[in-house]
């Protein structure tokens, strides 16, 4: 790779959500995630994974190194995902939540859902 093949990538990241800027395009959204490796005497190396729902009308553009796999198995990483959720933080925030409570059947469970889907996708607003 030479230098006119590098691109400038800027990564900030608090732990659950990352803002990926890529020659200073916001790329964040189109991405579900990304992995950075760098090893000595070589240039740095991200692979980004496209996000299955990216918005439609965002484009991509240049050259890109493709790895053809199969998706894990999203049981175990829910798993992890779950036991790590504080149930009193979920209950507090699905309560919080009056635009998700409708007085329907199973309006609490279904809040929780919600919640647990927004946290999962990086969406975390602790009450």
């Amino acid at each position: 790779m030479d230098d006119q093949d590098q691109r400038r990538v800027r990564i900030a990241a608090d732990g659950r959500t990352a803002k990926v800027e890529v020659d200073g395009h916001d790329i964040a959204p189109l991405i579900s995630g990304i992995r950075l490796e760098h090893w000595a005497g070589k240039p740095p190396e991200l692979t980004l994974a496209v996000s299955p729902v990216a918005v439609a009308d965002e484009v991509f553009t240049g050259m890109a190194r493709v790895t053809v796999g199969e998706q894990p198995e999203p049981g175990p990483a829910a798993a992890v995902f779950l036991a790590a959720v504080d149930a009193g933080e979920l209950e507090r925030t699905a309560l919080a939540r009056v635009d998700l409570l409708d007085g329907g059947q199973h309006e609490m469970t279904r809040a929780m859902l919600t919640v647990l889907g927004e946290w999962a996708r990086g969406q975390w607003e602790p009450v």
